[in-house]
């Protein structure tokens, strides 16, 4: 079937598919987190949808009725901070996002068949790990009791206790690895017993 015979994509069918796509996916694993509308860098950011398990995968989507207007300065916050990225795209949009996003950033083009209403899924390229993420930008994603109870665990606790999240944060990029403080990151968040399960009724847009 030819693209003239696809109707255009929106963010609420994609979005949807997605969810039920990745709970298939992840279904065994019952330590995955499927979170929407991630927030990133104090909420400079939000990605679409998060998988939380043993990577930080994040899913970007730009229907064919979005635009590709923020996807420069979102692709920024994303890239300080996710292990892997994917673009879920619309195909009116495919050419010109990956002129944007980096080369390890994964393309799934999304799509809907005249006469079907369901999403379906075409992988492009897969993700790869992400080169370039920021300490403070992954610590910035715990909660400040989270990040202050991994400070006393390594030692390092001593004249922040009383400090804001902000300084509590740029203290662990200082003194703790990469990998051991994107482990320990992974596992507060997957440990969150009071974040909303996917699907719950959130705000769209590009």
């Amino acid at each position: 079937m030819s693209f003239s015979t696809i109707i255009p994509t929106n963010d609420k069918l994609i979005r949807a598919a997605l969810i039920k796509d990745l709970k298939d996916l992840y279904r065994e694993d019952k330590d995955a987190k499927i979170v929407e509308e991630f927030g990133v860098t104090y909420g400079a950011a939000r990605v679409d949808v998060a998988v939380v398990n043993g990577v930080m995968h994040g899913y970007e989507l730009k229907s064919d009725l979005d635009t590709l207007n923020r996807l420069p300065e979102q692709m920024k916050h994303y890239n300080s901070v996710f292990d892997q990225v994917t673009l879920v795209v619309g195909k009116n949009h495919l050419h010109e996002a990956i002129k944007i996003i980096p080369d390890w950033w994964g393309v799934t083009i999304a799509k809907i068949e005249a006469g079907c209403d369901v999403v379906s899924f075409c992988l492009i390229r897969e993700a790869e790990q992400n080169p370039a993420q920021d300490k403070r930008s992954i610590a910035s994603l715990l909660w400040k009791d989270e990040a202050l109870n991994f400070l006393e665990e390594v030692g390092c606790a001593r004249g922040v206790r009383s400090k804001d999240r902000s300084t509590i944060h740029t203290r662990l990029a200082e003194v703790v690895e990469m990998e051991l403080l994107k482990n320990k990151t992974r596992f507060y968040l997957c440990s969150r017993e009071d974040w909303q399960p996917a699907l719950l009724c959130t705000p769209y847009g590009d």
